[in-house]
């Protein structure tokens, strides 16, 4: 549908059961074609981030904490790009076009970072250098994709709103590792998949908890039904196999196989531990993740149908 600000407050029939004035909201927005001498660069993350706030607005989302994921497809360099800049007296960061796509990935991502306030721009103007080097910085809720059918940005920010009325929600949440399932199965408690009678209070249990804390105690800890998982309406991640070679003390071999990439194994890896959980493979995962979610982890995000929170 239009995401337009003229086309943002909509009505879809909702069930009563919904019980929040937050509903899914989206909204898109492309970036200025991006100067080949500025990728992978300040310049890169300081347009992403006014190109974020610019979605946010379209989408009517006002508070940077109800966004839950920012898609983006950033441009890269190619070796006619590289050498129209170096003619007219520009440096880049690099000649190396596979690199660019890390590059223009990961400071898009910091430009996520910023516009939502998980970042300062103190800390990326102080060392130019930490773009596509330094792990600690990241963003929660990036998802970035590089390709050379572009010069801009396309972005699509999702996360809720006041301005939009439907049964769709979504949240999100961030692996630290591969095999990070945790904080997915909160979020799922948080957005009603389990339904009341998973959700709600023991007998005799007068103690107000919540969802995380819920899950300490024992509860959820099984794959979803077939009910629940058909109230889960959307899955999107990222994923990268961790820099240090290794998993919770283990070794892992993605970095080391010289046949598959990997970003493909870990892909492959983390759809394998999302799809235990949920219980279906209609999964989006992404590989590339610089600067998304911590090294080795990603975001993580999902939009659930509220019609039905009332069912088990």
């Amino acid at each position: 549908g239009d995401a337009s600000p003229a086309n943002k407050k909509r009505k879809v029939d909702s069930h009563s059961s919904i019980g929040n004035n937050k509903s899914l909201a989206i909204g898109v927005a492309h970036s200025p074609n991006l100067p080949a001498e500025h990728l992978g660069r300040i310049q890169q993350v300081n347009l992403v981030a006014a190109t974020v706030r610019e979605a946010m607005h379209r989408a009517g989302i006002t508070n940077p904490d109800h966004v839950h994921f920012v898609q983006i497809k950033c441009p890269l360099l190619t070796a006619a790009r590289v050498q129209a800049a170096t003619d007219s007296g520009k440096t880049v960061a690099t000649t190396d076009t596979l690199k660019s796509m890390k590059l223009s990935r990961g400071a898009s991502a910091l430009g996520v970072g910023i516009a939502l306030g998980e970042l300062s721009l103190e800390q990326i103007e102080r060392d130019h250098d930490r773009i596509g080097r330094d792990w600690s910085l990241f963003s929660g809720r990036a998802s970035t994709s590089g390709g050379v059918e572009l010069l801009n940005h396309e972005i699509v920010v999702m996360g809720m709103s006041d301005d939009w009325n439907s049964p769709l929600a979504i949240g999100h949440a961030v692996m630290e590792d591969s095999i990070d399932v945790d904080p997915i199965r909160n979020v799922l408690v948080d957005l009603g998949v389990y339904g009341r009678q998973d959700g709600g209070k023991e007998k005799g249990d007068d103690t107000n908890t919540s969802g995380r804390d819920r899950h300490r105690h024992g509860h959820y800890q099984y794959q979803l039904t077939p009910e629940q998982r058909a109230k889960v309406v959307c899955v999107l991640t990222k994923a990268e196999a961790s820099t240090t070679g290794g998993t919770r003390g283990s070794r892992h071999t993605m970095l080391d196989d010289s046949d598959i990439s990997s970003t493909r194994h870990a892909r492959a890896f983390v759809a394998g531990a999302i799809a235990g959980l949920i219980g279906h493979t209609e999964l989006f995962v992404s590989g590339g993740a610089e600067h998304q979610g911590p090294d080795g982890g990603g975001p993580v995000a999902i939009i659930v149908d509220r019609t039905s929170n009332d069912t088990p």
